[in-house]
């Protein structure tokens, strides 16, 4: 059996028995397809047979290319799962995934919640949801939130009349207050591949962002799958919802965004009410964005 053949049969595992979303399937299947190269495997029997040892150094050799502790979390989650899907392709008694935990988190002071620790907090989110769609929806929520600074009550009151969106959304904060945010890319297509899944009908007086039996979607929900997620991911109990917006403010500003634009496009009530700062127009909040946002690069 090929390696194409090996993980055909597992993207399609992953597509069509587990409905996994196409970005967790593409996933996945990196994964599957980067252990499959690094141990030489030519059959599902020697996937079989990998122990703990071996996906030990498999994540050794990924943390040595710079890998973090969620990226490695994640990478382990995906390997497991297809080393388990291998056992059962080859016919073994015990199909389980072999037993190891994730890379431990050092106890202390909180710590901001990188780039890479941001998305892949978003992408466990879409891996653990019960059905795709509501993995997409909430990728989606989340990366409005670390992406574009939203507060998570902003994001969830988005309309549906917001779709397509486009380089930038306008924003209803604190006090009914509307503001100009950009949007990247990255974003942009997060919020598609959950309108292209979502089950029910986005109309445009109808909020974006649905719950499971179509009803607004509520914080709490959001709130609960963030928690799961950061806990598979080894993260520091801070890593909340908000703590996505924080990051956002926190990363511009060391990126060196300017503060007025920063506030700006956080819609803090002092900027409007006190009037103290100078207003800054849209081609600036964009080139402050551009320029300062780490995920804008890639």
């Amino acid at each position: 059996m090929t390696h194409a053949d090996m993980l055909e049969a597992w993207t399609l595992f992953l597509a069509q028995d587990r409905r996994r979303s196409p970005h967790t399937v593409r996933a996945y299947g990196t994964a599957a397809a980067r252990l499959i190269e690094a141990v030489g495997a030519e059959s599902w029997d020697m996937v079989a047979d990998l122990a703990p040892a071996d996906l030990r150094a498999q994540l050794a050799r990924r943390r040595a290319e710079g890998l973090g502790n969620a990226s490695a979390a994640r990478e382990l989650s995906a390997i497991k799962g297809f080393i388990a899907f291998a056992r059962r392709q080859a016919g073994r008694d015990d199909s389980s995934a072999p037993r190891m935990k994730g890379p431990r988190v050092k106890k202390g002071l909180p710590r901001p919640v990188t780039p890479d620790d941001a998305v892949n907090l978003a992408d466990m989110v879409a891996d653990d949801a019960a059905e795709p769609w509501i993995g997409a929806r909430d990728r989606a929520v989340l990366l409005l939130l670390y992406g574009a600074g939203l507060r998570i009550a902003e994001a969830l009151s988005l309309p549906a009349s917001a779709l397509p969106l486009g380089e930038t959304i306008v924003v209803t904060g604190k006090g009914s207050k509307q503001r100009m945010v950009p949007i990247l890319p990255l974003v942009r297509k997060a919020v598609a591949e959950y309108a292209a899944q979502c089950p029910w009908p986005l109309e445009p007086h109808m909020p974006l962002f649905r719950g499971a039996k179509g009803g607004p979607l509520s914080q709490g929900m959001v709130q609960k799958a963030t928690a799961r997620a950061r806990i598979a991911l080894g993260l520091p109990a801070t890593t909340t919802p908000h703590a996505l917006r924080h990051s956002f403010a926190t990363h511009l500003l060391g990126a060196g965004a300017d503060l007025r634009s920063l506030q700006e496009l956080l819609g803090h009530a002092s900027l409007s009410s006190t009037q103290i700062y100078t207003k800054v127009d849209a081609a600036t909040l964009l080139d402050a964005y551009r320029s300062a946002h780490p995920r804008e690069q890639r």
